[in-house]
């Protein structure tokens, strides 16, 4: 029997997971992804139309027991009756920076065994206990958004919805509630090895800190959420599109009462614009926003706020473009284009044979203006020859997405996340479960 504390409903309620035919959980062998599994499957098998539920092993190779251990999650599985599969990442593996490899491709492989199970919903074992190690270091770094935390939910290439239902619930807890249920777990040796920075910092938070941190993590999401709402306001206030690569920015972003908002939506916009993973420091970020306040142009994460008579204009700096010789897979082109199929091609910036395409000038904007944005957009090349937009083409398609979020968007992010995609797209990013 399920302990009190461990009530299934507790943690899966909140989601609508009876409009998914498939869900996915992330299972390694440890302590929290099996507790996850068990609870997952015991709050699905109560429900009369419930999703299929499938477990997925990643075998990061790093370890000699690696092998050994999916193949224990499998039995698991087996025995409990619940699907299994294992990815197993393949290749060389980096010799530097080996946890944050490690992170990024057994997301990938957990988003590529959904994908073909017809999932896009990924369960993730995450606890109150990451939750604070997270920012513990997060802070020893000086990360201002970071002090959020783990957000609840994460968009994975906008396509994967990557969800941590157990921040709530401690390690020793999810443990306890193992061993009432007569499950063993693996303990990775990798966990207790002082040279990982989250070890160290395991290893020096007290419980009461830990709980602590969460509620500062709680706090901290709050605010950006409420910052973010504000910013996606403004954004939709005051920008449009106004040509390919092109955006308007109204002078009314520079002249409100919420300056703090106003900051947030200027640095958004210039990542969405650049392509840029990241946002701009705050210095730079406020000289920039200062000069185009005072009518002087300014550029911000490769792009450029171009102000003159005609009005504020935004759009993607025409240097350091990428031109890359693509194949049958999908790639993030500058930061900004998923291209999902283009065997064959070379994807490049339209350059200078964008002035074909805009000698008509757009909504009477000044050509100079329409050539910058248009020019900067992706298009298919082919020995040297301009085919056309890489965005549209039959066989080809490009997907417009918003840096800084083009490979994961926080859950914390979607109201301004929606706002520009709306911007760009003119439509909404994928709903959450």
């Amino acid at each position: 029997m399920l302990t009190p504390v461990m009530q299934p409903d507790a943690f899966f309620s909140r989601y609508s997971l009876d409009r998914h035919k498939h869900l996915v959980a992330a299972v390694s062998g440890g302590g929290d992804s099996l507790a996850l599994l068990l609870l997952l499957s015991s709050f699905l098998s109560s429900r009369p139309h419930a999703p299929r539920l499938t477990a997925v092993t990643v075998d990061h190779g790093l370890r000699p027991e690696a092998a050994a251990e999916a193949r224990f999650v499998a039995d698991f599985c087996r025995m409990r009756g619940i699907a299994h599969r294992i990815m197993v990442w393949r290749g060389q593996k980096p010799s530097t920076g080996i946890s944050e490899a490690s992170r990024t491709a057994r997301m990938a492989l957990l988003a590529e065994a959904a994908r073909d199970l017809g999932a896009d919903v990924v369960f993730t074992g995450h606890t109150r206990d990451d939750q604070a190690e997270t920012v513990f270091m997060r802070g020893a770094r000086g990360n201002g958004r970071g002090a959020a935390g783990i957000a609840p939910a994460a968009l994975h290439e906008g396509a994967t919805w990557f969800v941590r239902p157990l921040l709530s619930a401690r390690r020793t807890a999810l443990r306890a509630f193992l061993a009432a249920e007569g499950v063993g777990w693996i303990d990775d040796p990798s966990n207790d090895n002082p040279a990982y920075e989250r070890v160290r910092a395991r290893q020096a938070l007290s419980a009461d800190a830990v709980e602590d941190l969460a509620v500062r993590a709680d706090t901290a999401a709050r605010e950006r959420i409420a910052l973010g709402e504000r910013a996606a306001g403004l954004i939709e206030a005051h920008l449009r599109r106004a040509a390919p690569g092109l955006y308007r920015v109204d002078g009314g972003l520079f002249t409100g009462e919420d300056e703090t908002a106003a900051l947030y939506a200027f640095r958004l916009a210039a990542a969405m614009a650049g392509g840029t993973a990241q946002l701009a420091g705050a210095a730079a970020a406020e000289q920039a926003f200062a000069a185009a306040r005072s009518g002087f142009c300014a550029t911000l994460s490769r792009a450029v706020f171009d102000v003159r008579r005609a009005g504020i204009h935004l759009h993607r700096e025409r240097r350091n473009l990428p031109a890359v010789e693509a194949g049958s897979f999908p790639f993030l082109w500058d930061g900004r284009y998923w291209i999902e199929t283009a065997a064959g091609t070379r994807i490049a910036a339209f350059g200078s044979e964008a002035r074909a395409a805009v000698a008509e000038g757009a909504d009477g904007l000044p050509q100079d203006l329409v050539f910058a944005g248009q020019s900067t957009e992706p298009a298919d090349w082919r020995d040297g020859r301009l085919l056309g937009a890489a965005t549209g083409l039959g066989g080809m398609p490009a997907r417009r997405v918003s840096a800084p979020w083009a490979r994961l968007l926080p859950s914390f992010d979607m109201a301004p996340a929606n706002a520009l995609t709306r911007l760009a797209l003119g439509k909404t990013v994928m709903d959450a479960p």
